[in-house]
């Protein structure tokens, strides 16, 4: 406003620091006349941040100024764990879940645009978006490897925080019984009716990386078979099928010793 009683005459109005301004003043203002200058505030940091308005002019004590003061926030995403590592896990089969903490550590609010798993992870999430400054909120991921060896990935959040989009990487092995049988057909030699002959071996060995759990493992025909194997067999370990046969007709006959395990296939056959 001008309070005189000549025309101010206004050489420039500037804004300094985290400020801006527009303003409806003109060049003169007449005595006893307002005109309005309006101030913006565009913080380049967070904290307290200064500035000023300074209308320089022809009335006394020239230029004029106006302080300005205002605080800049930002929210800041953080992770906890970065890195989730899961144990050895059956190929197509689920593990249990790890948890990640997403805590806003910021001074404003968190705003989540997407969140999601790649590779051979899953997510879910309680996170409702805004986060509030301090708040935080729990993502669950699990595992279900699609094939052997290593598997990575990673959740990715994209947010309106510094640094978008944040990340926390995955890890995980997946795992996969096999089964090796040597040999894989037996052959006997002339056996008197409705009697036993000698047995023969047959070596069963789990060539994964997984447990193998072992179902059954029967005979069919004029065989019959026994086993050392019980119901499982680590990675790299053996077991031995003992297989014998009792012909209850004369000529040429032929069967099966079937094994079912949690392998694939899920049946192995020895003739």
């Amino acid at each position: 406003t001008n309070t005189g009683n000549g025309t101010l005459t206004i050489t420039s109005i500037a804004a300094a620091g985290d400020f801006a301004q527009t303003n409806t003043c003109g060049s003169t203002l007449n005595p006893s006349s307002s005109c309005t200058i309006s101030v913006t505030f565009k913080p380049t940091a967070s904290g307290s941040r200064a500035g000023s308005i300074t209308v320089t002019d022809n009335a006394p004590a020239n230029p004029q100024t106006a302080t300005l003061t205002g605080t800049g926030t930002t929210p800041v995403a953080s992770l906890a764990p970065a890195f989730l590592v899961f144990a050895n896990q059956l190929v197509a089969t689920t593990s249990a879940t790890q948890k990640v903490t997403l805590t806003n550590t910021g001074t404003a609010s968190l705003t989540i645009t997407n969140m999601a798993a790649s590779g051979d992870f899953a997510q879910t999430s309680d996170c409702a978006s805004p986060i509030a400054p301090a708040a935080s909120c729990s993502i669950t991921v699990s595992f279900t490897p699609r094939a052997t060896g290593a598997r990575n990935g990673a959740v990715t959040i994209t947010d309106n925080a510094a640094g978008t989009p944040q990340s926390v990487s995955l890890g995980g092995t997946g795992v996969q019984p096999a089964v090796s049988l040597t040999p894989a057909s037996l052959t006997f030699g002339g056996q008197i009716l409705n009697t036993s002959s000698t047995s023969q071996a047959v070596t069963l060995k789990n060539t994964g990386t997984a447990t193998l759990t072992i179902t059954s493992i029967t005979a069919a025909g004029n065989f019959s078979a026994s086993n050392t194997c019980g119901g499982s067999v680590l990675a790299g370990a053996s077991c031995t099928i003992n297989v014998s046969f009792t012909p209850a007709a004369g000529g040429a006959l032929n069967g099966t010793v079937t094994v079912t395990d949690n392998a694939s296939p899920v049946t192995q056959t020895i003739n």
